[in-house]
């Protein structure tokens, strides 16, 4: 039965390989920009806001009131954990739920516990962020150990600090291959970045990162996509969720392909109000793909919140100390992540200072729903097979 149906599995990916290389599609390029000062000024007039900025509008509000866009506020927080997914059709009352909300999340994020939108909690809100969510089923841990004054029937159960995913996935190998969209095209520079983030966690870990050009094998798959782009997970353009990546063993990293990402230099120099620095966040999504949930400290890799024009690529104390527990100490680690770190970024070319963009335009997939498959529909694209659920051997 087990052999009937891996036969199946490769049956159904062959049978769409031969559609697809009857159907030739243009393949499209990322558009780089060679630097940030080479970004069109109309793109700089034009840059659109964060889409989560409507919700600056709702300061002020508390318990007890209604106000338009609260059920807004509820999708967001059902988004990362905050409402349970059982929950519906959302008013615009601010009801219990929401202030339960509130409250966790000012919890997770050493904000003042109010149950209420103080100008402070929106402007949090309102922050880019990965898109993975703090809370899975029902369990939170990034609140760093704090008592959790949430009622009793809407209690999340919590520990400290660091955080992994449910059942402490892992990789069982040390040697992991990683692989980009063929589609994407990306440069050598922008590959660049993510062998330096890579480096960042097997600096502290037992575990070395290699490219591979195969994508059916690869452990880990690298992928620029924009809007839904069928893993129940869809960007919503500049700013918003940045990224996000799923738990060992799937292997999945993707970001947004809308978001203006800058690959090297000093992105707090930026006129570009909306551009992201790529490497903070491959550092961030990277550990996902090992293992890693989020943190509530600040300070911390694992973060789930990311300004624009901000740069954080070093590991904490917090990061380290919660991946060593997944897959012990490199041998060669002498307790600084920072090390070697100068030469790493001055080898990639960034040692003049200027910075790096590059805008990815949007990516096609054609959907399969039959064995979770989703197949992007350029021809060229033929191998890479972003799969819901790892295949069969």
């Amino acid at each position: 039965m087990i052999k009937s149906r891996q036969h199946h599995h490769r049956f159904i990916i062959r049978t769409i390989l031969l559609l697809l290389s009857l159907n030739s599609v243009p393949s499209i390029s990322a558009h780089f920009f060679p630097n940030l000062t080479s970004i069109p000024e109309e793109l700089l007039k034009n840059a659109t806001g964060n889409p989560w900025d409507f919700f600056q509008q709702l300061a002020g509000c508390h318990a007890g009131e209604k106000y338009d866009g609260l059920a807004k506020l509820k999708h967001y927080f059902q988004y990362f954990g905050y409402i349970p997914n059982s929950l519906s059709n959302f008013t615009d009352d601010f009801d219990d739920y929401l202030e339960s909300a509130l409250r966790t999340y000012q919890q997770n994020f050493n904000l003042n516990v109010t149950g209420e939108l103080d100008d402070q909690t929106v402007n949090h809100v309102v922050r880019p962020r990965c898109g993975n969510p703090d809370i899975i089923n029902g369990s939170t841990s990034m609140n760093s150990g704090k008592t959790n004054n949430t009622s009793s029937s809407h209690h999340f159960h919590t520990v400290s600090h660091y955080s992994f995913f449910t059942g402490q996935p892992r990789w069982r190998k040390q040697a992991l291959t990683y692989v980009f969209s063929p589609e994407n095209q990306l440069s050598d520079e922008v590959k660049a970045v993510f062998s330096r983030a890579f480096d960042r966690w097997s600096t502290v870990i037992p575990l070395n990162f290699s490219q591979t050009d195969s994508v059916y094998t690869a452990d880990i798959r690298i992928a620029f996509f924009s809007g839904d782009h069928g893993d129940g997970e869809p960007f919503d353009g500049v700013l918003g969720t940045l990224a996000h990546a799923f738990s060992p063993q799937n292997g999945r990293l993707h970001l947004d392909d809308d978001e203006h990402w800058v690959m090297t230099g000093d992105v707090r120099t930026s006129k570009l109000t909306s551009a992201v620095d790529l490497e903070s966040v491959a550092v961030h999504e990277i550990g996902h793909l090992l293992g890693l949930g989020h943190s509530s400290v600040e300070e911390s890799i694992m973060y789930p919140s990311i300004s624009s024009r901000t740069r954080k690529v070093e590991l904490a104390t917090d990061d380290i100390e919660g991946i060593q527990t997944l897959y012990g100490s490199n041998p060669n680690f002498n307790g600084s992540s920072a090390q070697s770190v100068q030469e790493r970024e001055t080898g990639s070319g960034s040692g003049s200072g200027a910075a790096h963009c590059v805008h990815s335009r949007k990516l096609g997939t054609l959907k399969v729903q039959e064995s979770n498959i989703c197949v992007p529909a350029s021809t060229n694209f033929l191998s890479y097979l972003v799969c819901l659920q790892r295949l069969p051997p």
